[in-house]
């Protein structure tokens, strides 16, 4: 027998608390939240006679609790197997009577200064079961929470849940790629204050920085491309369980979708160019301190070569009988001295 929840105080409370995954529930009808009726089971049996659809939140639920739901709405086992465990692809699933679709949803990481250790960006899951009377959104992970959105769907003055169940997933897929598009501005911030620094005049350290920050993209990247070959078939493929309306809501959310991914696809270029910029400049800067120190070794080398003739203590030396011999030595030595260090300060070697 399925559990029997209450809008408010039940059996199994509604709100979430420890022990329960239930984030919400609500029976919609022509677009509207109902007051009744106050049994989750209730609202099935009206939702199954055509009278509207529910729409269940489950936030990282166990075997069991999501067992009984599946069981509830005839879940395919392997998308309800798929549910229970995060890390998975973007995927769109077509069952018997449902849909089953998955969504990477992300989260930008705040933090005062990149480092080659930072970790911007956060994913997690949004699976939403779809069927004829029934939404069912099983989210994973701290971020990406369908409270507000449920709010925004419900006072919307367009109705769009009289739609139905598709109106729901829309709404899901329109929120999670609006974050996405989010989270690509922000990280293109972090893109342009390492590029203000690789190209700066004070010397830095950027390669570590940039490669981390190359790995977040990455993992940006993984996380929305997949995402385009459900969001086409949503759009391309006319479904009984997508109102035609709908399709054209999700035709406005793939074209989001490919800004987002073309805007990150440029920042893994930019971010290979300004990496070679970067490789390419501590190069320069170690052959200009090469030059630097090679040419302070050659000024050196002059009195240490002269240090070392005069060291060899022979005695049939003509210099050593001069009087002024020890003077002349010295400014012999610092004329060579000035005339090197001039010659290397104009060549840019000092």
């Amino acid at each position: 027998m399925a559990p029997r929840y209450r809008q408010g105080v039940s059996v199994e409370p509604i709100v979430r608390r420890r022990g329960s995954s239930v984030v919400d529930w609500a029976f919609y009808r022509e677009g509207k939240r109902q007051v009744e009726p106050d049994l989750l089971s209730d609202a099935i049996s009206r939702a199954r006679a055509g009278d509207g659809f529910v729409w269940i939140g489950l936030y990282e639920p166990g075997a069991a609790e999501l067992g009984r739901v599946a069981a509830e709405f005839g879940l395919h086992p392997l998308a309800v197997e798929d549910a229970l465990h995060a890390h998975q692809r973007p995927k769109l699933e077509h069952f018997d009577d449902s849909l089953f679709v998955v969504l990477k949803t992300v989260s930008y990481v705040d933090h005062d200064e990149l480092t080659a250790t930072s970790e911007i960006i956060e994913t997690g899951e949004v699976m939403v079961f779809l069927g004829d009377c029934f939404v069912v959104t099983v989210r994973h992970g701290a971020h990406g929470s369908l409270t507000a959105l449920r709010e925004r769907l419900e006072k919307d003055p367009e109705g769009l849940l009289a739609h139905g169940p598709s109106a729901a997933l829309w709404g899901i897929a329109d929120q999670v790629v609006d974050d996405y598009m989010a989270v690509a501005e922000l990280v293109e911030d972090d893109i342009d204050e390492i590029e203000a620094s690789v190209f700066a005049r004070t010397r830095t350290r950027d390669t570590g920085r940039i490669y981390q920050l190359k790995r977040e993209v990455m993992e940006l990247r993984r996380a929305i491309s997949p995402l385009g070959g459900p969001m086409r078939t949503l759009v391309e493929r006319p479904h009984r369980l997508i109102h035609p309306e709908a399709r054209e809501y999700f035709r406005d959310v793939e074209d989001h979708l490919k800004r987002v991914v073309d805007q990150v696809l440029g920042f893994d270029e930019l971010l290979g160019s300004i990496l070679q910029a970067s490789t390419a400049q501590l190069t320069l800067a170690q052959n200009e301190d090469m030059r630097r120190i090679s040419a302070w070794v050659a000024i050196i080398a002059v009195p240490t070569m002269i240090a070392g003739i005069y060291g060899m203590n022979f005695v049939y030396m003509p210099e050593l009988q001069q009087r002024y011999g020890y003077p002349v030595v010295l400014a012999v030595i610092a004329t060579a001295c000035l005339f090197l260090y001039r010659g290397f300060k104009r060549n840019g070697w000092l």
